[in-house]
Order: C-alpha cells, then structure tokens, then sequence
C-alpha cells in the first residue's frame, strides 16, 4: 500500500497506514438511534488509509476503488459544503476535527477498503474513523470522543441522521466477541460467541432508493411515538425506556403506522437483552429464533425489508445447520446474517447463492463474519488486501 501511495503521490516519506473496519448487527435494528441496545461486531472487512504530510496547500485523497482524485484548499475546508458525494465522509471528519481544536495541515491520503459499499456493513463508518486516524497522524484522541466525532460528521455534514452504533464499534470492536452497546449511557460489554457457531453475511447485491428517506421516516415517527407516549409514562424520554408490558395497552394512542414503529423498537430492545442471554448459555436454537422474530418485525412493523432480503431469510432456514437468520443494517437490500453450525459453512454458502442465482437472476457476495479488533494503526508490516 505504501508502494502505492509513491506511485500516485510521488513520495512515501513518513506514511502511515491506518485501518477501521465494519461491522455486522447480529441483533438490535434502528434501536441505536432511540437510545437502545445493539449487538454488532467489528468485522475483518475494513477501510485502510494511508496519510502523509505534504507540501503546499491543499489535502489531497484518492479512492483507489473509485480511481478518483481530489484536492482541497486546508484553509477552506471548515467552510465546505456537502457535495453528496463519497468525500463528503472524510470532509465531514476533517471539519469536526478542526471544531474540537486539531489543527490539520496539509496531507495526501490514499484510501483502500474491503468492506462494500450499500451492504449493510458499515463502510460509510469504516471510511469515517479510518479517515480521522489518518488526519491525526497519531495524534492522541480518546476513543469515544473518536467515535461520537465521526457520529457528528455523518449526522452535520453528510446529514444521515444515525446513531452511535456503527462508529462505536468501528472503534471498540474485539477479536472473538461480539460488543453490546448502551446506546444512552455509551458502555459496553463484550460478549463472547459460542465456539460452535458462525455468522455468515450475504449480500443481495441491491440498494433500493428508498433507503435513505425512509431511515429519516423512521427516525422522525419513532420521535413522535416518544411525545405520545411521554403523556402516558411521563417518565419516558426515548422508545428505550418504555418496556413490552408498556407498550401495548398504550399503543392504542399512537397512529397506526406509528404503532408499528414503535412496536418493533420496543420488542427488539427486549430481543437484544434475551440474545445475549442465549449466547451465554450456548442456546443457538433461541439465538436463532431471536433473529427470526427480529426479521419479522423489521419486515411488517418497520416495514425496511425487501423482497431480496426476505426470500435470503426464508431461504436460510430451510438449509441444513441453519438457526436463524435477520436482515442486518438499514434495510431496503443489503445483507442479511445467518447463524449457523460453523461445520455447515461451506455448504450453505453453496446452497443460498444457487438458489439466489436462480430467484434473481444474480449472484450475492457471502462474507463468513469473523469478529475483529477495532480501529488504529497498522504496523510490524500487517497483511492490508489487495484491492479487489
């Protein structure tokens, strides 16, 4: 990679090669930004960027996947403006950083990634952090701060209202575990996965154009589910706080749509806590029944499925040494995760991509989920993966 800096930039004095990965949500969908309970794990997938002071004026970053170089003015990029467009995520970083007090001078940064895009994985996060850690240099940054920074640039310049939990585990993943997130208080407590087990992603190799307006849709009728329910349980303050029990003589308050909105979230932060339980325990058939539920409900009551991520699903379990299996990530294509006996790996992933192929006349990528550290530096000359 480093070989590759020297050849777009001309130099490779003082670069530094930096990596974050992205993440699958085993369990806990659109809990995050109701200030809920999550469970994803960092993935061996990742955004690498390697940095290097420059001369001149300008910071310069090129896209490797997209063979496409930009340029802009150091001194101008507190005033950008959104471009929609892919470096509007390590602008975004570069303006929050300059608002918490680092100063940044001028740079070139070479931006490799293996996490795909518009899968459910995270690589708008995974391009985030990376980036942040290029831009510091190796400047210190407490870990959350590193997190909920990343978080503001998504939600103030990109402008996808999102919550903490892609960026959090980008920064706290761990090898071997998955990490329950405290959307509210923000800790965490790392899970372990029974040895037994797999998880296996599979994208449709689709990204339906209602993805970006129905995650605001939803974060706007879930707020609004809140000043109704509030009247009821004056006590509440997000959809966190309101348990099943609560719920449901209560619902009848609530718009339908709204409802249902609010059904899932409620229902799936209880999901996330019972998960966690079964995966204590080594129950991979009520780990895998917990997937299912979570699947149904993000099919009928937050309506974000698809007609490609639901035939996945009902696909999966009918296959042998399947448990269970979800939709992962906002939804509208994607991927889904499928828990599994780790024996039954290969054969599954032969069986859901022939019946994919034949359903949809495509062939879905499949990514045998292995939980990864966090992000930071790469260093002792790590193996970082060719471009695909």
């Amino acid at each position: 990679m480093i070989e590759r800096f020297r050849q777009i930039f001309g130099q490779a004095e003082g670069v530094r090669v930096f990596r974050a990965p992205g993440r699958v949500n085993i369990i806990g969908e659109h809990t995050d930004y109701n200030l809920g309970f999550v469970l994803p794990m960092a993935l061996d997938l990742a955004t690498y960027v390697a940095a290097a002071p420059s001369g001149g004026r300008n910071v310069r970053i090129y896209s490797e996947h997209r063979n496409e170089m930009r340029e802009f003015e150091v001194d101008g990029l507190a005033e950008r403006k959104p471009e929609q467009h892919w470096t509007d995520y390590p602008i975004g970083v570069a303006q929050e950083l300059i608002r918490a007090g680092h100063a940044l001078g001028p740079a070139d940064l070479l931006i490799r990634s293996t996490v795909p895009e518009g899968s459910g994985l995270s690589s708008s996060a995974a391009l985030e952090v990376s980036s942040a850690l290029a831009f510091l240099n190796g400047r210190a940054m407490d870990p959350l701060e590193l997190a909920l920074l990343c978080q503001r640039a998504e939600r103030n310049f990109v402008g996808m209202p999102c919550g903490i939990m892609d960026q959090y585990i980008s920064v706290f993943g761990r090898e071997h575990a998955a990490v329950e997130i405290d959307c509210r208080s923000l800790g965490r407590r790392y899970v372990p996965l029974p040895h037994s087990a797999a998880f296996v992603a599979v994208n449709t190799m689709v990204k339906h154009e209602l993805s970006g307006s129905a995650y605001r849709d939803r974060v706007r009728e879930c707020a609004a589910a809140v000043e109704i329910l509030k009247q009821q349980y004056p006590g509440v303050e997000s959809l966190r706080d309101v348990s099943p029990e609560q719920f449901e003589p209560a619902a009848r308050l609530l718009p339908p749509v709204v409802a249902r909105r609010a059904r899932h979230v409620v229902t799936e932060d209880a999901r996330v806590n019972r998960f966690v339980e079964a995966g204590e325990a080594g129950e991979l058939a009520r780990m895998g029944k917990l997937m299912l539920e979570s699947h149904r409900s993000l099919q009928h009551d937050y309506e974000v499925s698809c007609e490609e991520l639901d035939f996945l699903v009902d696909a999966a379990l009918g296959m042998e040494g399947v448990f269970g299996a979800r939709m992962t990530g906002g939804g509208f294509g994607g991927c889904t995760v499928t828990l599994l006996r780790r024996a039954a790996v290969a054969g599954f992933i032969e069986g859901i991509t022939r019946a994919y192929e034949a359903k949809f006349h495509l062939t879905p990528r499949t990514y045998e989920c292995r939980p990864s550290a966090g992000a930071g530096e790469c260093k002792n000359f790590e193996k970082i993966p060719a471009l695909s």
